[in-house]
């Protein structure tokens, strides 16, 4: 099922739109004489992109930053776990950008790499931005590679997850900045005109003091890829990595996070104090889906008695919604995220009424603009707290905890085996509340 919080608000494909379609297109040939009228990737006033992660949010974010400029950005290396997964990437970017766009695919095949150091061979690869579109789970040490190397990064969401990586991330966006590189996140509703035009109000005293929060992710579950005899392990848990907690961080980490991220916007990217939570696996069934929970529900304790409300579930055959609710002293804001309303309501009423843009295009324009002026872009303080706001979330309902904002950010908990290999893997079980301890 295609996350919905991935649907563009314009006609352009989505990043996850890619994957639908991947396995059935038919290979797209990049050749080499229909470059001649496109830019060159040894001009210095052209930027070169390479690609980590090649699934359909990769493929998509790569379209995205080569149509943020007129033919002055061009795509040179790209990698991935799986060597199909980089050759379906490329059939699908020449496809959807078509000619003369496909002409900014200009990957040699020995810039084409494959492997759980493939990262690092796109970094080195002579690229000047790198995007990070990996499960989750490789992002801290991506991400740490990138800007030690110097490359400006656009970096899909969550950042991390487990709370030794959000730290890692944290060491990073701060090289980052000392650098003056650029680091755009993927937190995509920051980058929603309707949104920016919503929040802008809030934050500017238009609700007056804010009292609650409340905000829902409620969807159907993510598909599943059956075992083939010839994966190993670990192959099978990583084409089935939405499911794993060590890959995923749960859903409310990759998924219903945006809504905490929108939550977190609302508060002035300002932690909670503690998180209570509840949660549980009622309806995921057969290997394929792993060992993450499929409902969540969470109370975020502010400072001066102001709460947070979130729930999300992954259940077939249940209401959907993905809406924001903030409840202010002079007034409350509603968003309803998939039918485009945004209103005030009260002392300050106002409802947006202007065009809409295509959030995900929009983070590339400013990616590439911020680097170009000179002056860097860096998402890298919200966009970890608001990772670490997902996975306190989780630690709560997992263990059944009330957890606080310093317990949560100094835990030594680190998910995932403790070398990437191919071969056999350890899956955790299934968290019990009560039972499973607070690390």
């Amino acid at each position: 099922m295609q996350d919905k919080t991935r649907r563009s608000t314009s006609t352009a494909l989505s990043r996850r739109g890619f994957l639908k379609g991947s396995a059935a297109t038919l290979f797209v040939p990049i050749v080499a004489g229909k470059l001649s009228a496109q830019p060159r990737a040894d001009d210095p006033d052209v930027l070169k992109v390479g690609l980590v992660g090649c699934g359909g949010r990769g493929t998509g974010a790569a379209a995205q930053a080569l149509s943020a400029e007129n033919g002055t950005v061009v795509l040179t290396a790209v990698g991935d776990a799986f060597e199909k997964q980089t050759e379906h990437c490329l059939q699908n970017l020449a496809k959807h950008l078509g000619e003369p766009g496909a002409g900014r695919i200009q990957v040699d095949p020995e810039h084409r790499f494959f492997g759980f150091d493939a990262f690092q061979k796109v970094i080195d690869s002579g690229v000047d931005v790198v995007l990070l579109a990996t499960p989750p789970y490789f992002r801290p040490e991506h991400l740490k590679a990138a800007v030690a190397a110097g490359k400006h990064v656009f970096c899909e969401k969550p950042v991390a997850v487990d709370a030794p990586g959000a730290r890692s991330v944290l060491e990073a966006v701060e090289v980052a900045r000392a650098k003056k590189l650029s680091l755009v996140s993927g937190f995509c509703w920051r980058y929603n005109v309707r949104h920016r035009a919503f929040y802008s109000r809030v934050l500017g005293g238009a609700l007056g003091k804010i009292r609650a929060v409340y905000s829902t992710y409620n969807t159907g579950p993510l598909r599943t890829v059956e075992r083939q005899p010839q994966w190993s392990e670990m192959e099978f848990q990583l084409r089935n990595w939405q499911h794993m907690d060590w890959l995923s961080g749960d859903h409310i980490t990759e998924q219903a996070i945006h809504s905490l991220d929108k939550q977190a916007w609302v508060m002035g990217d300002v932690p909670p104090l503690r998180a209570t939570a509840v949660g549980g696996r009622q309806a995921r069934f057969g290997e394929g889906t792993g060992n993450i929970f499929d409902h969540f529900g969470v109370t975020f304790d502010y400072a001066d008695g102001v709460r947070a409300f979130h729930m999300c579930r992954q259940i077939a055959n249940c209401t959907n919604d993905n809406n924001d609710w903030i409840y202010g002293e002079k007034g409350n804001g509603t968003v309803l995220g998939w039918s485009n309303v945004h209103e005030i309501t009260g002392e300050n009423a106002w409802e947006y009424e202007g065009e809409g843009n295509d959030m995900y295009q929009q983070e590339h324009d400013e990616l590439f603009a911020s680097i170009r002026s000179g002056r860097p872009r860096n998402d890298g303080r919200f966009m970890t707290t608001s990772t670490m706001l997902a996975i306190m979330a989780r630690m709560a309902a997992y263990t059944g905890q009330t957890i606080s904002w310093e317990q949560a950010l100094d835990s030594t908990e680190r998910l995932g085996p403790k070398s990437l290999e191919w071969g056999p893997v350890e899956l955790a079980p299934v968290p019990i509340p009560g039972q499973k301890e607070f690390l």
